[in-house]
């Protein structure tokens, strides 16, 4: 890889860092070239706009995201295998993403509503198309419970995995995997002692 591919992926970091602390909004072009210890100027070399860093941020972490989405969606898996493949593959990327993932959870309601971010209302509809078609396959197949309400399930189970955003670190106690299986012995089976 060459300098500049290089660079610009330690800017979008650095600018990720910064939009997922300070918040979009109280985010300046200043504040991420501080932090990447250069000059203002100097960033406009590499992008155009704050804009343009934040959409490449989030259109990354979204794409790689929906590779691993999609490898799971067409494996031919059962609909427990199926939704624990993807609380993995979501860990996954809370560990490869943990910025871009904290800024989606903050920002995304608000930037849906600009066209730059149309993208974001077709991932969140693709999302929720996937789980609640995975949790709906578990009441029909009876390997999820039947009175289940599958919408409620699915936006317990979307907040409680991606807000681990806000709390995880990468290199940390505990490898995504583990936190998946942890997560999934709550989620599956409780927390209570069964007698």
């Amino acid at each position: 890889m060459t300098a500049a591919p290089a660079r610009r992926r330690e800017l979008l970091e650095t600018a990720a860092e910064v939009f997922a602390e300070q918040g979009y909004n109280a985010t300046t072009v200043r504040k991420i070239a501080d932090h990447a210890g250069m000059l203002a100027g100097s960033l406009y070399y590499h992008f155009d706009s704050k804009e343009s860093m934040l959409e490449e941020i989030l259109r990354s972490f979204l794409d790689e995201l929906w590779d691993g989405y999609d490898t799971v969606l067409a494996a031919p898996l059962g609909p427990r295998e199926t939704l624990e493949a993807l609380v993995t593959e979501s860990f996954r990327e809370i560990d490869r993403h943990r910025a871009a993932v904290a800024i989606y959870q903050k920002e995304s309601r608000h930037l849906v509503a600009q066209e730059r971010f149309a993208f974001l209302a077709d991932s969140q509809r693709r999302f929720e198309t996937a789980w609640l078609s995975t949790l709906e396959r578990g009441v029909a197949a009876r390997v999820f419970r039947a009175d289940l309400d599958v919408r409620l399930t699915y936006r317990f189970v979307r907040d409680t995995v991606w807000v681990a955003a806000s709390w995880y670190r990468p290199g940390g106690q505990h490898s995504p995997e583990e936190i998946a299986r942890q997560y999934l012995s709550m989620v599956l089976d409780g927390i209570a002692v069964r007698e």
